[in-house]
């Protein structure tokens, strides 16, 4: 059950919120003031606030910057009446993730709290699936395909794909492979690199014919995956 801090000084309001989001399935919190807020944001970490502007004892900026200066990883919403550009534009820039006007319609606020929880869930999920173009590789499986052309990659392959999809269009040094990839084997040298980028340039290969991206040779540099271009350059 993903809990709520409502920092809000009016008891109506408060109440309102915390009644209507318990009915939605939340677990709430409340906080009247800076002070309370900044507590009751450590003790678990709730994951979003909704925050009033004006509070007894300072401001809801205060309270948004101390929390994205400490760390806070949940979402911030503004609640305010204030509704000039600029209040809206120095809350946002304080780190918060929205800004909603009162008054305000509660379903558009729950609605718009579930989008910005799901996004914050999103961005902190480990990554099972990496995609460039056309080329997606499952890290899971170590399944890389592109169109109707797949290749089960063994784990060593899978990693050094995905360190050349992280760098797309960027060169890749081998010393840099090779430092990630197996430096801490220890008892091989920098060839390995050169025997595995033959490998995954075999698997890839059909891959090209669907708009894949070509793994090319950056003279001096390293290797590098290419969107445009098809073709394998040694």
């Amino acid at each position: 059950m993903t809990r709520i801090l409502i920092v809000e000084d009016d008891i109506d309001i408060r109440g309102l919120l915390a009644r209507g989001l318990e009915a939605e399935g939340f677990e709430v919190g409340t906080a009247a003031c800076v002070d309370e807020a900044l507590k009751a944001a450590h003790d678990p970490a709730p994951g979003a606030v909704l925050l009033d502007i004006n509070l007894p004892d300072g401001s809801g900026h205060d309270v948004c910057r101390s929390l994205r200066e400490g760390g806070f990883p949940g979402a911030i919403l503004f609640l305010s009446a204030r509704d000039e550009i600029r209040d809206r534009a120095e809350g946002l820039a304080l780190g918060a993730d929205d800004y909603i006007i009162k008054p305000f319609e509660f379903d558009e606020l729950v609605a718009r709290l579930r989008t910005h929880l799901m996004r914050r869930e999103q961005a902190e999920a480990p990554r099972s699936r990496i995609t460039v173009g056309k080329l997606m590789l499952d890290l899971d499986t170590r399944q890389a395909s592109c169109g109707e052309a797949s290749a089960r990659l063994t784990p060593r392959e899978a990693d050094l794909l995905a360190m050349l999809m992280e760098n797309i269009g960027k060169p890749v040094s081998r010393a840099d492979i090779f430092d990630r990839l197996w430096a801490s084997q220890g008892g091989l040298s920098l060839n390995v690199v050169d025997v595995y980028i033959g490998y995954l340039r075999s698997k890839m290969a059909d891959f090209v014919r669907y708009g894949g991206p070509g793994l090319v040779t950056v003279r001096g540099k390293g290797f590098m995956l290419e969107l445009r271009g098809p073709d394998f350059r040694q």
